[in-house]
């Protein structure tokens, strides 16, 4: 409760008649009890205790660490570089859900917004961009709603986190205050400008309260400051002045050493590097040595690399370090980092969208969603396995194929949008149809076969009875008349 009333006495310190103003201008129902700043309530849940518990500053090893002095360290710039051009590159859709799943809501005014120009002076890769940036330095992403008379959104303008604060009215309400210190936003110069929450898309980072992010530059200031002091030591050490090359001793007291250190640096300095040194009057040059913890600056730096690669959860390689990746497993290492590392970030974008920017009415029939397809596609040869396995079960059509592969659609007279399945290429309305089918004909076939078989018997039961017939003895010529001859002698005797 003391750390409130603290958080009280600095705010009192704020104009309350430009506070007054500032609500009145706003037209705020949230507000209108909010007369004067030291009217806020005493709420334990204070918003902005999750920003202000880690703050930027001097480090342990004695270096100021702030966002920009962090910018300045090669692998730092590197790892948010890639997220935000990671977060701003993907494509951003807002779709309608229908009956049957979910299309393309492009009639709506965000659609445009989200995905092709968010403003009149920004793209959309340029806003998200930028909010990824603020989320990864600040802890938090703020972007002023532009609205028209009917609730539809005109334009988000993002807002240096810096500059803003948050804070809750006296009926427990959220509000915004940006401190425009400069004149970035015109006639508004070192004036305070109060927000309602649906004047605000708010991207919070991770935080103890689930309101406000606090900076990952501030609470990792330790780490970040010791390889800003490790960088410098290195710069200092290659300038020599970390550390003396060697010494020039004289065996007597000398009155100007100055001169003999310039006069030596210019004969024998880098540019004259291997020249052959002459003493005089008894000097002697002695070289000092490497120690063996300076041996290990380079070690010490690689660390470094691989420290701040772990606190933004991005794989060693992605930052050109590739040392520990090898062609077995760099594509996996890519799909790692979609799935664990972006799809967190792009989660926080697209409920904060919903949250902030629909209206009541839309968030159950509207939804943004980020196309992550084209980073998690494997390699050509792996891709038409799958669209082959995909087409041959039915559940992938030709266009549905070449869509994924940014191809252009074939027509519907030519089989474009043909579903087939069981291997044969069957259509899918047709498949019980072409089984019947095949039963019928199967049985026509048996039928066919049978009767067949049956004509086949008769035919060898009559080449059976035939054969049996010529292959029947016959009597001889001479046989037959001998027969007749006893014939007619009995004949004859009677």
């Amino acid at each position: 409760m003391q750390s409130d009333k603290n958080d009280k006495n600095e705010f009192e310190a704020v104009n309350t008649v430009e506070a007054t103003e500032a609500i009145e201008g706003n037209k705020t129902s949230d507000l209108q009890g909010l007369k004067s700043i030291a009217d806020l309530p005493d709420v334990q849940n204070s918003v902005r205790d999750s920003g202000t518990t880690f703050l930027f500053g001097q480090s342990t090893s004695g270096e100021k660490v702030d966002e920009k002095t962090a910018m300045q360290i090669a692998t730092v710039y590197a790892c948010v570089r890639l997220l935000a051009e990671s977060v701003a590159q993907l494509p951003l859709h807002l779709y309608r859900v229908t009956g049957d799943g979910k299309e393309k809501a492009i009639d709506h005014p965000l659609y445009r917004i989200l995905n092709r120009q968010t403003n009149p002076e920004m793209t959309s890769f340029s806003f998200r961009e930028t909010m990824m940036t603020h989320l990864l330095l600040w802890g938090n992403a703020y972007a002023q709603i532009i609205r028209d008379g009917k609730n539809g959104v005109l334009g988000l303008y993002p807002l240096l986190p810096e500059n803003v604060e948050v804070d809750r009215d006296e009926s427990g309400k959220i509000f915004y205050i940006y401190h425009a210190y400069t004149n970035e936003v015109p006639g508004e110069n070192n004036k305070d400008i109060y927000f309602r929450r649906e004047e605000m898309l708010h991207i919070p980072g991770l935080g103890f309260n689930g309101l406000v992010g606090f900076s990952p530059i501030a609470m990792m200031k330790n780490c970040l400051g010791a390889a800003m002091a490790v960088e410098k030591y290195g710069s200092l050490f290659f300038r020599n002045g970390a550390q003396p090359i060697g010494v020039l001793s004289h065996p007597m007291s000398l009155k100007n050493p100055d001169r003999i250190r310039e006069d030596w640096k210019r004969i024998y300095g880098s540019n004259n590097a291997h020249n052959v040194a002459i003493l005089e009057e008894g000097m002697s040059y002695k070289p000092i040595s490497l120690p063996p913890e300076d041996s290990q600056f380079l070690s010490t730096r690689e660390f470094d690399v691989e420290e701040i690669c772990r606190i933004f959860r991005v794989p060693p390689h992605l930052v050109q370090d590739l040392k520990r990746s090898t062609f077995n497993n760099i594509e996996h290492q890519g799909i790692s980092y979609v799935q664990y590392t972006l799809m967190p970030w792009l989660e926080r974008f697209e409920q904060a969208i919903i949250k902030d920017i629909l209206i009541e009415s839309e968030q159950d029939e509207y939804f943004p969603k980020f196309n992550v397809d084209g980073l998690l596609r494997g390699d050509y040869e792996s891709r038409m396995r799958g669209y082959a396995i995909g087409f041959t079960n039915g559940f992938l059509s030709p266009n549905d194929i070449r869509r994924l592969e940014n191809m252009d659609p074939i027509p519907d007279e030519l089989g474009g949008n043909v579903y087939v399945a069981n291997g044969s290429y069957v259509l899918l309305k047709d498949i019980g149809i072409a089984y019947a089918n095949r039963i019928q004909q199967s049985q026509q076939a048996t039928s066919d076969i049978q009767s067949e078989s049956q004509s086949s018997q008769k035919q060898e039961e009559q080449v059976a009875q035939k054969e049996q017939q010529e292959t029947k003895p016959k009597e001889s010529k001479q046989h037959t008349e001998r027969k007749k001859q006893r014939k007619t002698e009995r004949k004859g005797n009677s």
